[in-house]
């Protein structure tokens, strides 16, 4: 029951630290373009949704880093659902510079309304995973 969705990301310059690698803090917004994109991949739309009162946010994310990168490094972002329930979203990352893994990461999302309360997932999001 998991689907899965890869990208490429050149490290931009703006997004590395006074060393030269890419800066901690990014890897997050990496991860968040790969659950869209793979959320767009299944025919999802997130503005719809949240249009209709449906909010997706992060309860929990952990990362293991592994190897730098650095500006202008070609990465292969690999995002998998790797599980749905009534009302949040796992997803695993892994990151890849020519082949080799350089950081792993797990996140869970939670649905919730505009007031912040939990609320099950709606129902045009309930084939998630089993493409």
């Amino acid at each position: 029951m998991s689907a899965s969705h890869e990208m490429e990301i050149r490290v931009r310059y703006n997004e590395t630290d006074s060393m030269g690698f890419l800066h901690h803090g990014n890897y997050f917004t990496y991860f968040e373009m790969g659950r869209t994109e793979l959320f767009r991949s299944q025919g999802g739309n997130y503005r719809e949704m949240e249009e209709k009162g449906y909010l997706l946010v992060v309860a929990k994310i952990e990362c293991k880093y592994r190897l730098p990168a650095r500006y202008d490094d070609v990465l292969t972002l690999r995002t998998t659902l790797s599980r749905v329930t009534g009302a949040k979203l796992e997803h695993d990352y892994e990151l890849f510079r020519d082949g080799a893994s350089i950081a792993k990461a797990h996140s869970v999302i939670a649905c919730v309304d505009r007031e912040g309360n939990i609320q099950r997932m709606p129902a045009a999001m309930e084939h998630l995973g089993t493409e």
